[in-house]
């Protein structure tokens, strides 16, 4: 009996020397205690609950080493491996959960249309549903704050830089010749279809440290990753027809879509503001490849076109004006690759191919422009964790242009041969769900100039409630002269921009209000002393100018059933010496007020949506020969009412009516004036208006098998 109970006691004594008492706190980074957070020993059944006041206590028997756990919903899980006998009076601090739908969005100078984007301010559908934009990208695009209404020209313009500060990209790689090619006030077009792409960013300032050689704004433009479902589709169109199609086996997938416009028919119909030789004609092809892979997505995009006119181009200099006719053969082409190297690294890398070729008459004049180019890029990502990752790559592009013909009498040719290297590395960093930051730099190494550029980048955020924030950006920006320019001049240095940017963003049940102040300073600009850049002309970079604005935008999904609208402003200052300017003053593409009123109703009895769409531009500054001065006068204000208007014959079926400027309303956009004045002193001069009164476009959209149906795209 004796020796049971000292066995017992040595039993007891031993099974008491086991159990060891684990405890602590668990708060968040403000301090404040958590109620209920799950705390326990990784693998085993020992743990509790914390307390109100966030205290915790339990016993375990387990081994010296283990593994504690705490985790609760909207906070990242905490781990620490440690001695059970150091699991006593721990201070544990959980951060908030990244994955939370309040977290705070980078949205500085970036405008995102896309489901996959919490900041997007359009609908991928928008693009083909803005009355005006006639399926255009660009056209949905310049009822965005940050851009000027060009309806002359039709590329954007973005805060006061010209068009050709605007670069864009196609899955990552640069997009060489992205709008068609066209002459005087006659607007061109993008070239790629909008049914290829799901995801658009368009940064109008303070965007990544990626993206280089560009003063003013990137647009990024992803094809869709993978469709669900195969279809055809098929458009017939008062200018012409469509053809798409879209076929999936096992993991491969691939995506075809073809389009001829000729103009000849509408012109005969619809009476033109010019005279046409050969009316406009336009041939093109896409096709985009995809091949799901074990750890990523291989894509493979495509494209060709062909375009074609001839016209009299009026000049009040000339009396039966002069022949211009422009032919155009573009080829472009990428691969990319974006996949999962292990659980925190990821790649993307692309290249692409381009080559563009114009032949152009002008008057007795020939020219034949071409241009190769090439681009290879390669990004790698580590993520740390949910508070930090890591950006970094490099890119190489290279591009050969040349430029032939006779002119004046006088046969000539010149072109440029050059490559740049580009560097980056940029982390996002956040503190929490309410502080956000991106910090980056960029090296490009100009090889025309054997110079190198390092440019910083940097933007944060900051959470003011679940539903508001503000954001802040700063960048510095380069970009090489246009080729046209560089034939005759290799050794310009590169211009260069400062973008500050203020943002201010409320979103909540469908409805989203955006403000956003800017200021650009401009530096190292191009000039030269001829009417146009030729090899009499004296270049050097001595100009300098200015852009600053405030951009507004609102938009309402919600207060009224079936209606979606929004409202676009933008004020913009700007001045700038560059090109010919004798001095600094406001170009004639920059507009001081642009307002665009977008709406679209959906009318249920009628199976029918009603689009409208607004558009206002202050006038815009030319010369008056009969003044003295320099852009010393300015055209009377923009306007134009469009509508559009489709119609659900059946889940597959629309009939579509647009029609641009409804009013007639006869916009004029700069003047010309005759070289020599009449008997009073003054100088004749005629309007440089519209290429027509309105455009009246006429469609039915035919989609074939799949579940889909045409209801989606409006």
């Amino acid at each position: 009996m004796k020796n049971l109970a000292f066995f017992l006691l040595f039993s007891f004594s031993l099974f008491s020397t086991a159990q060891t008492k684990i405890t602590g706190t668990v708060m968040d980074f403000q301090g404040q205690p958590i109620m209920g957070v799950n705390v326990y020993l990784e693998g085993t059944y020992n743990g509790t609950t914390t307390d109100l006041n966030g205290a915790f206590s339990f016993q375990t028997e387990e081994n010296p080493t283990a593994t504690l756990i705490a985790s609760y919903i909207g906070y990242e899980e905490y781990s620490l491996q440690a001695s059970v006998t150091e699991l006593n009076d721990l201070k544990i601090r959980l951060r908030e959960s990244m994955n939370a739908l309040n977290t705070v969005i980078l949205s500085a100078g970036s405008l995102s249309a896309g489901d996959s984007s919490e900041a997007s301010v359009l609908k991928p559908l928008d693009i083909v549903t803005t009355a005006g934009a006639v399926g255009d990208v660009l056209g949905a695009l310049q009822t965005l704050p940050g851009t000027t209404n060009n309806a002359d020209d039709g590329r954007l313009f973005v805060r006061g830089g010209s068009a050709d500060e605007t670069q864009i990209f196609i899955d990552g790689s640069r997009v060489f010749r992205p709008f068609l090619p066209t002459t005087g006030n006659i607007p061109t077009r993008g070239r790629f279809s909008p049914f290829l792409f799901d995801g658009i960013t368009f940064s109008t300032g303070g965007y990544s440290a990626e993206y280089g050689d560009a003063l003013s704004s990137v647009l990024l433009l992803n094809t869709t990753d993978f469709p669900v479902e195969e279809k055809t589709d098929l458009g017939f169109m008062s200018v012409g027809g469509s053809l798409g199609h879209t076929e999936i086996w096992d993991k491969n997938s691939v995506s075809v879509n073809a389009t001829y416009y000729n103009l000849a028919p509408y012109n005969e119909v619809i009476p033109q503001n010019n005279q046409f030789v050969d009316p406009y004609e336009l041939l093109s092809g896409e096709a985009v490849y995809r091949r799901e892979l074990d750890k990523g997505l291989f894509k493979a995009y495509s494209a060709y076109s062909y375009s074609n006119f001839s016209l009299i181009q009026e000049d009040i200099n000339i009396e039966d004006g002069f022949f211009f006719g422009l032919r155009n053969r573009n080829y472009y082409g990428n691969l990319n690759y974006d996949g999962q190297l292990s659980d925190s690294w990821s790649i993307d890398t692309g290249i692409s191919l381009a080559h563009d070729g114009n032949d152009l008459g002008i008057a007795e004049n020939h020219i034949d422009a071409r241009e190769d180019a090439f681009h290879a890029k390669l990004k790698l990502k580590k993520r740390y964790n949910n508070y930090f990752k890591l950006n970094f790559g490099a890119e190489q592009f290279l591009v050969d242009y040349e430029e032939s013909g006779r002119f004046d009498g006088n046969r000539f040719t010149s072109g440029i041969d050059y490559g740049l290297t580009g560097a980056f590395a940029e982390a996002e960093i956040f503190a929490s769900k309410k502080v956000a930051f991106k910090t980056g730099v960029r090296a490009d190494y100009y090889q025309a100039t054997d110079a190198i550029k390092i440019s910083p980048r940097l933007s944060a955020a900051f959470s003011l409630t679940d539903h508001a924030q503000i954001s802040l950006a700063y960048g510095n920006f380069y970009q090489q002269a246009q080729n046209n320019i560089q034939q005759y001049a290799q050794d310009l240095e590169t211009e260069n921009a400062q973008h500050y940017i203020a943002n201010f963003m409320y979103k909540k049940s469908n409805r989203m209000l955006r403000a956003e102040a800017f200021y650009k300073n401009y530096e190292n600009l191009l000039t030269y002393d001829t009417a146009r850049p030729g090899f009499l002309s004296e270049f050097d970079n001595s100009g300098e100018g200015y852009a600053a604005g405030l951009d507004l935008f609102w938009r309402d999904e919600q207060s009224v059933k079936n209606l979606d609208y929004w409202v676009s402003y933008s004020y913009l200052d700007t001045q700038r010496k560059f090109r010919n300017f004798p001095i600094e003053a406001t170009p004639n593409f920059a507009a001081q007020h642009n307002l665009s009123l977008v709406g679209k109703y959906w009318m249920e009895d009628w199976k029918s949506q009603l689009g409208i769409t607004f558009n206002y531009t202050s006038g815009r500054n030319y010369t008056n020969a009969n003044k003295a001065g320099f852009l010393n006068d300015k055209t009377k204000s923009f306007q134009s009412l469009n509508l559009n208007w489709a119609y659900l014959i059946d889940d597959q079926k629309i009939l579509f009516l647009s029609v641009t400027n409804v009013l007639g309303r006869d916009n004029i956009f700069n003047y010309q004036y005759s070289n020599t004045p009449d008997v009073n002193g003054q100088f004749d001069r005629r309007a440089i208006g519209q290429a027509a009164d309105r455009f009246i476009f006429v469609g039915f959209f035919w989609t074939i098998g799949g579940n889909d149906n045409q209801l989606d795209n409006l």
